[in-house]
């Protein structure tokens, strides 16, 4: 059996390091410092599970979106199928950053400079890997679906036909 490590308040705050919106934890997982959410990360690097993160936000922004379902759109990232790919392209990510003058992705502060930083690797594989990811991981939680006015599927509820599909009142 595996052992568990208590981990106090103040050793989980003296152990993370705090980054844009989240903080990224040196135990192994990565959480918010200002909602109730954390994920865990076993085969990637906390920062890089954070630079996921960030990206995807950055790719498809909703302001009324939470970062716990960012989170969960990137969390199939992390297994050890996929770790050396997502690592290399986040390290490419972090080069273009610093090449620019910045330390890292995860530290520019301003969304229109990442957002460049993005458009000129949107042709890279890695890029395209992610913002495909995404359309899947993050519009395909039912949790999201009302905050984007989706009623989910209409099967169940008889169809469309007498929910709305003729309510066109402009014709």
């Amino acid at each position: 059996m595996e052992e568990v490590r208590k981990l106090s308040r103040r050793d989980l705050l003296r152990q993370s390091v705090a980054l844009g919106t989240v903080f990224v934890m040196g135990t192994g997982f990565i959480a918010a410092p200002n909602a109730a959410w954390a994920v865990e990360v076993k085969h990637l690097k906390p920062q890089t599970m954070a630079t996921l993160i960030q990206m995807a936000r950055d790719i498809y922004p909703h302001d009324h979106v939470g970062d716990e379902y960012y989170a969960k759109a990137v969390k199939g990232y992390d297994s050890a199928d996929a770790m050396a790919g997502v690592e290399a392209g986040v390290e490419a990510l972090d080069a273009v950053a610093a090449g620019r003058g910045y330390g890292n992705y995860l530290s520019i502060g301003w969304e229109r400079d990442r957002v460049d930083i993005l458009r000129s690797m949107e042709q890279s594989p890695f890029f395209q890997q992610i913002r495909g990811g995404l359309i899947v991981g993050l519009y395909n939680q039912e949790a999201v679906w009302p905050m984007f006015g989706y009623e989910g599927e209409s099967f169940s509820k008889g169809g469309y036909i007498n929910r709305g599909f003729n309510d066109i009142n402009w014709v």
